[in-house]
C-alpha cells in the first residue's frame, strides 16, 4: 500500500475491506474552506449598501489611483524636506534591527538545543514565542503608551519584537550545523566561545544576515506606519498628513513611490550582499 497517497482502510458490514483517500486533516481543511465561504456569502447579505453604486464607486476609483499614480507632485513639504524624513524612518529602522539582532544573537546562543541547557532553551523560546504573538504595531504603541508619544517608543517596540522574531530564526540556523563541526571543536579543547567563533559564526552567517535584512525591511515598513501613530514623524507622518489632513491624493502618491524606491533598493542591497558573502563562504 502507497502510504504516501494517504489512503485508510474501511471494513463493511460485507467483510470487504474499501479503501477511502483522504485524511483527517484534509477533511478539516476542505471544512475550514467551505465555512469561511459561506460566512463570505453571508456577511455580503448583510451588507448596508444603501446608497451605494457601483458604476460611480468604480469610476470615483480609478480617478483616485490616476491622481495618485500617474499625476504624483509634492504640495506641503519640499523634496529635500521629504529626503529628510525618510532617512529619518530608514534610521529608526537600523537602530532597532541592529540593536535587536546584537541581542537576539546572544540569546539565540542559549536558545539553541545543540549548545544550551533543554531547561534554559525552553525558557528563552517560550518567552519570545509570547513576545512574537503580539503584532509589532501593539508593541509600538505600548512602549508609546508607557514610554510616551517619540522615536523612542517606535524603537523600543521595534526592538522589542525585533529581538523575539531573530531570537527563533538565528536558534534555527544554529541548530543546523553539522554535530559533527561542534563536537571536533569540544574534542580539541576549545571552549564555549571558541565554538561560537569558529564553528558557529562561519557556518551561519549567511542565515544570520539574511534573517537580519529581513526584520530590517520589515521595521522599516512598520517605522513608515508608526510616524503618525506613535509620533515618531519621519515619511510615515507626512504620508498620514497628506492622506487624512489634507487629502492630497497627489502628494500620497509621491510619497508612496518615495517609499517604494526605498524598498527596491534595500532588496537590491541585501542581494548583493549576501551574494558577496555567499562567495566569501563558499
Amino acid at each position: 500500500m502507497d502510504y504516501s497517497l494517504d489512503y485508510y482502510m474501511k471494513k463493511t458490514k460485507t467483510g470487504k475491506i474499501r479503501l477511502k483517500s483522504g485524511d483527517k486533516a484534509e477533511r478539516t481543511m476542505r471544512i475550514t474552506l467551505l465555512s469561511l465561504t459561506m460566512l463570505t456569502f453571508v456577511s455580503f447579505i448583510f451588507f448596508d449598501l444603501t446608497g451605494f453604486e457601483l458604476k460611480t464607486a468604480f469610476v470615483e476609483t480609478m480617478y483616485n489611483l490616476k491622481s495618485m499614480f500617474l499625476m504624483p507632485a509634492l504640495s506641503h513639504f519640499t523634496f529635500m524636506e521629504g529626503l529628510f524624513q525618510v532617512i529619518q524612518t530608514l534610521g529608526l529602522a537600523v537602530l532597532s534591527t541592529i540593536i535587536g539582532a546584537v541581542i537576539a544573537f546572544f540569546l539565540a546562543l542559549f536558545a539553541a538545543t545543540n549548545i544550551s541547557k533543554p531547561s534554559v532553551s525552553k525558557v528563552i523560546r517560550v518567552m519570545v514565542a509570547f513576545i512574537r504573538a503580539v503584532p509589532t504595531v501593539l508593541w509600538v504603541l505600548i512602549f508609546a503608551i508607557s514610554a510616551g508619544l517619540g522615536s523612542e517608543a517606535a524603537v523600543l517596540g521595534m526592538m522589542f519584537h525585533s529581538i523575539a522574531y531573530l531570537v527563533k530564526a538565528y536558534s534555527e540556523a544554529i541548530e543546523e550545523i553539522d554535530a559533527g563541526i561542534i563536537e571536533s571543536l569540544r574534542a580539541s579543547g576549545a571552549n564555549y566561545w571558541h565554538i561560537v567563533k569558529h564553528g558557529i559564526l562561519p557556518s551561519t552567517s549567511t542565515y544570520l544576515l539574511s534573517w537580519t535584512f529581513l526584520r530590517f525591511e520589515i521595521n522599516f515598513g512598520v517605522a513608515v506606519a508608526m510616524g503618525a501613530a506613535a509620533g515618531a514623524g519621519g515619511i510615515g507622518f507626512e504620508l498620514f498628513m497628506a492622506s487624512g489632513f489634507y487629502y492630497d491624493l497627489r502628494e500620497v502618491g509621491f510619497i508612496t513611490y518615495m517609499i517604494l524606491l526605498i524598498a527596491i533598493m534595500l532588496e537590491m542591497y541585501s542581494s548583493k550582499l549576501k551574494g558577496k558573502y555567499l562567495q566569501a563562504s563558499s
